[in-house]
């Protein structure tokens, strides 16, 4: 029987994907677990494996492609095995007007929203179902956030699916119950900012003048995504960063001791996997920061599955270590590597990009002193990294040199307040400042 091939979601907030490249063409030979395609998301670039090993029989989605997660994008059979029946087409992709051979199909009646059975027994959904998948998890929490029925929102995604630009400029604009805004009165002169109100628009500003030399390239779909999501992260969390001045001589002493250990266990001792064991003692005592917001409730997490931001050409990407409060230090020093290791070669899988519950970036692997870093939504907080150097600093009413850096603790202020900040990031400051060296 010929095995379908979905867009797999690499992440909880996201809802499609693009194909970038089929490594593999119709005809080929896979192997089970082979690369077949390669993709693009906000999360991840990542090459995905074949789900079986037979032929590959059918190309459905093309490169530069973009679909919805769990639309099926080729068909696999095995050798001298038909393709008989052609991919089913998922809500995003239904009602094109063509088949994967190319012939057209004339439209078709609706039919009552009862689910039936398709393509070899893949459930096909609801109308009521469709609908609902016309929007992402983080869309429909917008929209449950703020009363509005996704429903009469017209979509400008693939096949009608509702976008966060949509939801957001129809929060923007007002909904259809509230009565209209008067237009704004005329003006004699321009407006300057102190007296700008609430509806007047800034006069657009454009990013090169006719004629200047510029070279323009078209943004990468990590890239736009990242965007996006940055954008809505600033809109939906109240962003506050609390900023701690850390000790690391301690740890770095114990780098050195255990340093020639760890390569003999084949790991490297890193400052990372000291940061990492402190976060994650702390986030147990301290649960608030590892829990997020749903509507009005709090949803706390009984794991800690520990985001890793690992700094890409194309862009920043967040490999989830899962439950890494089950770690010891040696086991997070090789956890780190590994996701850090196959992001940059592109061979995450779904759950690598999944299901984190707090997030540790490094801006300082690069100088920067500290960085005001964006929270992961739907996350609640977020640890930034600055460069760790040796600086003077005053010890005992004396100048001396220590091994310092910055840690600044990002938090959403609709659930944590500065004071549940302030108490978790002096926790984690005393750990790594008095390391128990038995853990090392």
């Amino acid at each position: 029987m010929p095995t379908p091939v979905v867009m797999p979601q690499m992440g909880e907030s996201i809802a499609e994907g693009t194909i970038v490249r089929w490594i593999k063409k119709v005809g080929d030979r896979v192997d089970r677990d082979e690369p077949l395609f390669e993709i693009s998301t906000d999360k991840v670039d990542a090459e995905i494996p074949s789900p079986a090993a037979g032929v590959l029989t059918d190309i459905a989605v093309h490169e530069g492609e973009t679909v919805a997660v769990n639309s099926v994008v080729a068909t696999i059979a095995q050798p001298g095995e038909s393709a008989a029946a052609p991919a089913p087409a998922t809500p995003e992709t239904a009602g094109k007007g063509s088949k994967p051979n190319g012939h057209s199909q004339a439209p078709q009646a609706p039919k009552a929203p009862q689910a039936h059975r398709g393509f070899h027994g893949v459930p096909v959904p609801s109308i009521d179902d469709v609908r609902r998948q016309k929007s992402s998890p983080l869309v429909r929490r917008i929209a449950r956030e703020n009363n509005v029925d996704i429903t009469q929102i017209p979509g400008s995604g693939i096949g009608g699916r509702v976008t966060k630009h949509d939801i957001l400029g129809y929060i923007e604009k007002g909904t259809p119950e509230e009565a209209p805004r008067p237009a704004p009165a005329a003006r004699p002169a321009p407006v300057g900012p102190a007296e700008a109100g609430p509806h007047d628009r800034p006069a657009p500003v454009f990013a090169y003048r006719q004629g200047a030399r510029v070279e323009v390239q078209p943004l990468s779909v990590m890239r736009r995504k990242i965007a996006e999501h940055m954008v809505l992260s600033r809109r939906t969390s109240a962003h506050v960063h609390s900023v701690f001045h850390v000790n690391f001589s301690t740890l770095e002493r114990l780098r050195q001791q255990k340093k020639a250990q760890y390569e003999a266990l084949g790991a490297k001792l890193t400052y990372m996997g000291f940061i990492a064991k402190a976060v994650i003692d702390a986030l147990h005592r301290h649960p608030v920061i590892n829990a997020s917001l749903d509507g009005d409730n709090v949803v706390f997490k009984k794991d800690v599955n520990l985001g890793i931001a690992v700094a890409l050409e194309s862009g920043l990407i967040v490999p989830v270590i899962r439950n890494a409060d089950e770690k010891n230090l040696l086991g997070l020093c090789r956890a780190i590597a590994d996701v850090a290791a196959r992001a940059r070669a592109k061979q995450l899988k779904p759950d690598d990009v999944h299901g984190g519950t707090f997030t540790i970036t490094n801006p300082g692997q690069f100088g920067a002193q500290f960085g005001m870093p964006i929270i992961n939504q739907p996350q609640v907080a977020i640890l930034g990294v600055g460069t760790i150097e040796k600086r003077p600093v005053v010890v005992d009413d004396a100048i001396a040199i220590r091994t310092m850096a910055y840690l600044t603790l990002g938090y959403d202020h609709r659930l944590v307040d500065g004071a549940a900040a302030d108490q978790f990031m002096s926790d984690v400051r005393q750990q790594l400042e008095n390391f128990d060296s038995n853990q090392v």
